[in-house]
């Protein structure tokens, strides 16, 4: 595993002297004391960050190696479920063989989010937890880099130019398909970035780089050794609905949406603690990949995200208010909107939650619910 050391998660021997080096860092205490506690954070901070060390050190005493940190995130998971959706629910789990491992393309939403929903589904159904792939532009602080690789996140390193990215794209792919060979199950998201507008698009250069590993076989060959299964994360609410909307209108009004070292991190926590209503994860069917022509599989896998997503009350509603403030619809989609049925609680609920939003954000807050919709019955 040295190849993979770099980009791989930690591993038994190596996750309670992370955690211990975690828990003596001052930075990240700080940070988990902000995130309890911003007012006290800021008041007493030597004393909230001895104060976290306290919790953690606690809560984390008995965590000796990777199956029990993963009990220990289940927990949180439970936690935040509790806290923040109003109904969790899933299908196509029959659709897994026991002892086969596979890859899980899905639409991708939510940083933390997508791959923990996808993951708590898995564990909670006996099966083999997930390797997850993860941004290295996420990683700017150290603490955050160990805390991923803590839950069984392995690197993509985005960041690198030129024949550097080439060899660390074969690295990845190599590793991923290393992963598979040896029972893991992995995730990844269909695109780079989360999909702001709510359109869930694969991209195909992420299947040519999954297949570069083994490029001599052609790509239905390799992806087909990965048992691809697309797999449909609908939120009723996305947690960062605002703030995926400003930064749409800076990109428009402005050029251009500038990130601080801040912004990700503040995105990770909004969607962690953000209230998410019904959050439904769907998983497809194994991926029959008959062509080398990366276009037509990205097809294939949208087709399932497109046919398994959920849709909510919230996606018919935001698309009938853009129809009143002019936009023309297909008369499928006018038939859609009458056949959703939308009750006056759900109406009521959407109003109030327009017009928490700047009104000059309306136009991007609105078809990020809409898209779904869109693309739902132009597939």
């Amino acid at each position: 595993m040295d190849k993979y050391s770099e980009i791989r998660p930690y591993g038994d021997d190596e996750i309670r002297p992370v955690l211990d080096r975690l828990i003596g860092n001052p930075e990240f205490l700080s940070a988990i004391a902000s995130f309890y506690s911003p007012r006290l954070a800021r008041t007493f901070p030597a004393l909230m960050r001895r104060a976290a060390r306290h919790k953690l050190k606690g809560q984390l005493h008995g965590v000796h190696d990777v199956e029990t940190m993963q009990h220990v995130i289940a927990s949180y998971m439970d936690k935040m479920i509790e806290d923040t959706t109003t109904k969790l629910t899933h299908s196509g789990l029959e659709n897994l063989e026991d002892g086969k491992s596979y890859l899980f393309i899905s639409n991708h939403r939510d940083i933390t989010m997508d791959p923990a929903f996808v993951n708590y589904m898995l564990y909670h159904a006996g099966h083999t937890t997930l390797q997850i792939a993860i941004g290295d532009n996420l990683l700017k602080k150290p603490f955050v880099s160990d805390l991923m690789r803590l839950n069984k996140s392995f690197i993509v390193k985005r960041s690198h130019k030129g024949r550097e990215l080439l060899q660390s794209l074969i690295l990845l792919s190599e590793y991923i398909h290393h992963c598979i060979d040896t029972g893991q199950n992995v995730w990844i998201a269909q695109r780079e970035g989360r999909a702001k507008d709510g359109i869930d698009k694969t991209d195909p250069t992420l299947l040519k780089m999954l297949a570069i590993a083994e490029r001599k076989q052609g790509l239905s060959v390799s992806l087909g050794k990965l048992h691809i299964i697309p797999v449909s994360i609908s939120y009723e609410y996305d947690a960062c609905d605002v703030l995926k909307a400003e930064e749409l209108h800076a990109i428009e009004t402005q050029g251009s949406f500038t990130k601080t070292d801040r912004t990700d991190i503040h995105s990770i926590v909004t969607g962690m603690i953000g209230v998410k209503g019904q959050v439904h994860i769907a998983f497809g069917t194994e991926l029959v990949v008959n062509s080398d022509d990366p276009e037509v599989i990205a097809t294939d896998i949208d087709t399932q995200i497109l046919q398994n997503y959920r849709l909510r009350d919230i996606n018919f509603l935001a698309l009938e208010k853009l129809q009143q403030d002019g936009l023309p619809l297909q008369t499928k989609l006018v038939t859609a909107i009458e056949a959703a049925e939308i009750n006056e609680r759900s109406r009521a609920a959407f109003e109030q939650r327009l017009q928490r939003v700047d009104s000059k954000l309306h136009k991007y807050y609105l078809y990020s619910y809409a898209n779904p919709v869109m693309s739902f019955y132009s597939a």
